[in-house]
């Protein structure tokens, strides 16, 4: 059955001004790519041909016509194994022309925050993710209500504000004991 949530490709094509992705959890349902990362495989960052995908081009192109990307992760500290993985990754993020930032949960605690990750389109539209326990996606919901539309442009503001540029960002570990 097909879905009537516009996909996100579709929502970035659309978009004029700002496309701005809040993350708050500390993992999401594991891929391949994050499974091979585990393992020790490590990304030739300097063989573009090989890391570049759609979505990277995408990006860039949206960037390119003048739509400024931002993308904030709420995490906590120590990280996880998967905000480890999602860190190095970022990379690819931030060459496409995304700005990425970081918040320590523990510097959020004065942020009305939703209770989902999201994407806001020009300060207009909202693509809300909902997922399960476990990270996976199990449906996107779009809305333009004015209420939620005001809440999650404050609440990313307030941690983009807050929150550390991802080249300055410093993956904090538990220290050995």
């Amino acid at each position: 059955m097909p879905s009537s949530v516009p996909s996100f490709a579709e929502l970035l094509g659309q978009c004029e001004r700002s496309a701005v992705h809040l993350e708050l959890r500390d993992s999401y349902a594991t891929t391949d790519r994050f499974e091979a990362w585990k393992r020790g495989e490590r990304i030739d960052w300097e063989d573009r041909k090989s890391w570049w995908h759609p979505y990277d081009q995408m990006i860039a192109d949206t960037v390119a016509k003048g739509v400024v990307i931002r993308r904030a992760r709420v995490v906590s500290e120590p990280v996880s194994e998967y905000i480890r993985w999602e860190h190095y990754v970022t990379h690819a993020n931030v060459a496409a022309g995304e700005q990425v930032r970081w918040l320590p949960r523990r510097r959020a605690t004065t942020v009305p925050l939703p209770g989902n990750d999201f994407w806001l389109f020009d300060d207009t539209l909202l693509r809300v993710h909902h997922f399960s326990g476990e990270g996976a996606v199990v449906e996107d919901e779009i809305t333009a209500d004015p209420e939620a539309v005001k809440l999650c442009s404050a609440a990313f503001e307030a941690v983009w504000e807050r929150a550390i540029p991802h080249h300055q960002y410093k993956i904090w570990r538990e220290p050995a004991s």
